[in-house]
């Protein structure tokens, strides 16, 4: 494959279009990561291409071509997140489920990454309208489909009422752990998560 910017390899400018650029999705890739370890590290405000750049090991202009701010590469980054989703555990029951999404959630939160950027761009969001579009859709949107399946499996198998409120169940799903794990920034304590999930249950008001 020809290198990217490559104006002097006669073959690339034989296969190539006269002033077109290949996109390596390798590099793509690389500015990605980067961008989760540039946000844990400096925070939006203090992000830069420059910064981007060379921790993706390319040159601004590798950037550029794909993005044309800052902005607009996170925006992506976020809606790459919010298209990959949260899992919809099947496990057969409501317990099964609720106990799995709380491990999950857990996981995720309790990454290193997940509790620097998270509030800082939630704190950013306030500014942006396009960022908290985008934030909406990866933190509230995609979740909330996955809480809307786990209640209608859970009401088709009678242990719901046909009447439960779907963003409640959302709410006490990722609240708590959002609350403990990213504001107050304590540990989970040994059980926590097994009477957390009971008390989702309970307050479903599961029969």
């Amino acid at each position: 494959m020809a290198k990217e910017g490559s104006g002097n390899d006669s073959a690339a400018a034989r296969r190539t279009p006269a002033g077109a650029a290949v996109l390596r999705e390798d590099k793509t890739e690389a500015i990605r990561a980067a961008v989760f370890a540039e946000l844990a590290a400096a925070g939006f405000a203090r992000m830069s291409i420059e910064g981007i750049a060379r921790r993706a090991g390319v040159g601004k202009t590798a950037v550029y071509r794909r993005w044309r701010s800052k902005l607009h590469l996170v925006l992506d980054v976020v809606s790459a997140v919010a298209a990959a989703g949260m899992p919809t555990p099947d496990t057969g029951s409501l317990s099964g489920d609720v106990r799995m999404l709380l491990e999950v959630a857990a996981r995720a939160l309790r990454h290193p990454m997940a509790s620097q950027i998270v509030p800082d761009l939630l704190a950013e969001a306030a500014r942006s309208p396009e960022l908290a579009a985008a934030l909406k859709a990866a933190l509230h949107d995609s979740q909330e489909g996955v809480a809307a399946a786990v209640v209608a499996r859970a009401v088709e198998r009678g242990e719901l009422p046909p009447d439960v409120d779907t963003r409640l169940a959302l709410d006490l799903l990722t609240g708590p752990l959002y609350w403990r794990l990213l504001v107050t920034r304590d540990e989970l304590p040994k059980g926590y998560l097994d009477a957390l999930s009971a008390s989702v249950v309970a307050a479903l008001g599961a029969g």
